[in-house]
């Protein structure tokens, strides 16, 4: 028996639609947790780490609505990405009691905004933030962490943050990387991927084997809290 079902969508965004998809728990519970992923630059929804990810965590017991806005302004996929949390509240049929915000790579950085910005709104602020590959900085170019980093150490102590990155990433310079969670207010959990890549890739591991960690680490962190 299948432990959850997909469903694609379409998700209004101004004039225009954002391509989407669900991933529901075929157990589901009157009250849900949520999740919220969207890619990283020249990706879309379907890209495999995402698409596991979502997979896995219906599994679970937890809703994921994944979704595809190619656009590399950052602005934008962080509209893009308010569209999708307003679509996600604004379905009756399922009774969601908290929503989790995350994304790979680009993704991350939109995801990371929306979060400040709901914050600081005083909306409803999603209950965790979920970093996968989060970009520092561009290859080379360190020093643009500070600017790239700016949403994650304005979030307040009440969204914690989960961060997923390879050891070998070249967008992700670990000592930059740890001063900067020292930097924020917001609770921070790391899981290094040893020896991973941005890409997550690892060198003599299956991108199957990777994946099944990484979800596995995600999916007991929100367990927790």
């Amino acid at each position: 028996m299948d432990t959850f079902f997909e469903e694609t969508v379409k998700i209004p965004f101004g004039t225009k639609i954002l391509d989407a998809a669900w991933s529901v728990p075929t157990t589901s519970t009157h009250a849900l947790t949520a999740v919220i992923l969207t890619h990283g630059a020249g990706a879309d929804m379907n890209f495999r780490h995402l698409a596991s990810l979502a997979r896995a965590l219906a599994s679970d017991g937890l809703l994921c609505l994944r979704f595809t806005c190619r656009a590399l302004n950052l602005a934008y996929r962080v509209k893009a990405y308010h569209a999708a949390w307003n679509y996600l509240k604004s379905q009756g049929k399922f009774a969601v009691k908290s929503i989790y915000l995350g994304g790979r790579s680009m993704g991350g950085r939109a995801a990371a905004a929306l979060a400040r910005q709901l914050s600081q709104d005083g909306d409803d602020a999603p209950q965790g933030l979920i970093c996968l590959s989060f970009p520092l900085h561009p290859p080379a170019q360190s020093h643009a962490h500070l600017q790239r980093s700016e949403d994650l150490r304005m979030l307040p102590a009440s969204i914690p943050v989960l961060f997923v990155s390879g050891t070998e990433d070249d967008m992700c310079d670990r000592d930059l990387f740890n001063k900067m969670m020292k930097d924020m207010e917001a609770p921070t959990e790391v899981f290094w991927l040893q020896g991973g890549s941005h890409g997550l890739a690892v060198r003599g591991r299956s991108e199957e084997s990777i994946m099944d960690e990484v979800n596995q680490k995600v999916i007991s962190w929100i367990s927790e809290m």
